[in-house]
């Protein structure tokens, strides 16, 4: 999904527009003087963000399950798995 792009002032000035645009899943990019300074997103990306951060660069994909109806099963089967042999990089020559 592409990506809008607004300045403070063009956010600031039509936000009542802009939440219905979140709403509906579309991120809004804020920028000041020409850099990228905030998004405007919905609260449940806002979530996801939150079991990313919180699971860390070597969380996994167990750490950051859940958060939805019957995850737990997902979690458990997870951990339970485990990896037979190391993946190796593609052969690029």
């Amino acid at each position: 999904m592409p990506k809008k792009f607004l300045s403070v002032a063009e956010a600031k000035a039509t936000l009542s527009e802009r939440i219905r645009e979140v709403t509906s899943g579309e991120p809004i990019i804020i920028s000041r003087h020409g850099k990228e300074v905030a998004a405007l997103v919905h609260c449940r990306d806002v979530q996801a963000l939150e079991r990313l951060r919180a699971a860390g660069p070597d969380g996994g994909l167990a750490s950051i399950a859940g958060g939805w109806e019957d995850s737990e099963e997902l979690v458990s089967i997870i951990a339970r798995s485990s990896r037979v042999e190391e993946r190796g990089g593609a052969d690029l020559d």
